[in-house]
């Protein structure tokens, strides 16, 4: 008989600023995000608190007033975890530590951190993560452990040997450049994997975190990636070698980006990223359902930019068209002025998102394979394309999709 496996939710708290440069509404965003962060964690986000402020305060990030109210609560409703959405200084982290003994206190750097190294699968990706923790952990280090003190003076305490903080700095260093050797090695076996690829079309697919890279992925490739509504399901890049008619190419599904993505985490999964750098042709996956996939769009063309990986051509693909619900205004209601949320599938269609990528945007469900035919269509021209560019003598062995699809008629 199988056990039921329950699992218990950590009682967390998440906190917000509002500044000049992020409004309430942004905050809100953002704060949806960290408590779905939070619940892929293994969070459950009880209360979220938020302050107007010019920007965060230096000492306690927010003001002291937050602060106590903020730990009257963690008291008062046993709360075990408090996560911020900025990324916090060590000095900040150390004050509220202080003020804040009754839980842990966390980041949103910490806590995706925290999201990969338990997704984690592959030696490689666990190597990435530990380096990516270790480079985070490095200026934060304070007294973990005390027996090596020697700032106390007196008898039996003069002389010669290093303070505890020391020690530990020493250990994280040479762990990080540990770590640093093992990526170069394993990046030199990737790169030997690559080049064995040969001369096969890559395609690569980018995008935001839980758009459905890796159900697209299942539907083209019939493989069986791992897949579940929660952020961050991939980490380790799976590359399968598809085949659209007679044409086939190599398509890779590659980790999700995330908007204030922490620098130590792009610099560590880089190798991953190669995929994408050294892709031929990007599949730009947006989840159309999502309220906010413009500003999506945005942050993975930012990260496309910062890995050199903004010159490739695109070919934009909107996801979810099932999921899609629009905000509708009554006929009678004068007062409410129409905006983006108020769009249908066909008006978003007419506005600025037919003339993004290559030859248009493609509107597909890959759950329920709607307009599959035109993605693959599209998808086969692009390679087929790229293709004949590189070996133009193979131009007879694949025809236009439409004559490939004539052909297996015919036969």
């Amino acid at each position: 008989m199988l056990e039921k496996e329950v699992i218990n939710f950590e009682k967390t708290a998440i906190v917000g600023i509002v500044t000049q440069n992020q409004s309430e509404e942004k905050l809100n965003e953002y704060l949806d995000e960290l408590e779905f962060l939070t619940f892929t964690a293994g969070g459950e986000v009880v209360k979220r608190f938020s302050q107007k402020m010019e920007r965060p305060n230096p000492k306690t990030f927010v003001g002291t007033g937050k602060i106590e109210e903020i730990h009257h609560f963690v008291k008062e409703n046993d709360i075990s975890t408090l996560v911020f959405d900025d990324e916090l200084s060590p000095s900040q982290q150390k004050n509220i530590s202080k003020i804040i003994t009754e839980c842990k206190i966390l980041d949103r750097t910490h806590l995706i951190l925290d999201i990969f190294a338990q997704r984690a699968e592959t030696s490689y990706a666990r190597t990435q993560v530990e380096l990516a923790q270790c480079q985070y952990l490095l200026p934060r280090l304070s007294g973990m452990w005390t027996h090596l003190e020697r700032q106390k003076g007196g008898i039996g305490m003069r002389g010669p040997g290093e303070t505890e903080i020391e020690t530990d700095r020493r250990i994280v260093r040479d762990r990080i450049a540990l770590l640093k050797e093992k990526i170069k090695t394993i990046d030199k076996q990737m790169g030997v994997q690559r080049s064995n690829r040969g001369a096969m079309v890559r395609v690569a697919l980018v995008g935001y975190t839980n758009v459905g890279k890796s159900t697209l992925m299942n539907a083209v490739g019939k493989s069986d990636v791992f897949v579940e509504n929660k952020l961050f399901a991939t980490l380790d890049t799976t590359v399968r070698k598809v085949v659209i008619k007679n044409l086939p190419f190599l398509l890779s599904d590659t980790v999700g980006f995330i908007r204030k993505l922490p620098t130590q985490l792009v610099d560590s999964f880089k190798s991953t990223l190669d995929e994408v750098r050294e892709a031929d042709l990007l599949l730009h996956i947006v989840d159309i359902s999502h309220p906010e996939f413009e500003d999506h769009i945005a942050s993975v063309n930012q990260t496309l930019l910062d890995i050199k990986a903004n010159d490739k051509p695109v070919i934009m693909v909107f996801n979810k068209i099932d999921a899609y619900k629009h905000l509708t205004i009554d006929e009678d209601d004068l007062m409410t002025e129409k905006t983006p949320r108020h769009f249908t599938l066909e008006e978003w269609k007419t506005t600025w998102m037919h003339r993004v990528g290559e030859q248009n945007a493609l509107f597909i469900s890959a759950t329920n394979k709607e307009n599959f035919e035109e993605f693959r269509e599209r998808v086969y021209e692009a390679v087929r394309q790229i293709h004949i560019t590189r070996f133009p003598y193979n131009k007879f062995l694949y025809p236009d999709y439409k004559d490939a699809v004539e052909k297996e008629e015919k036969e």
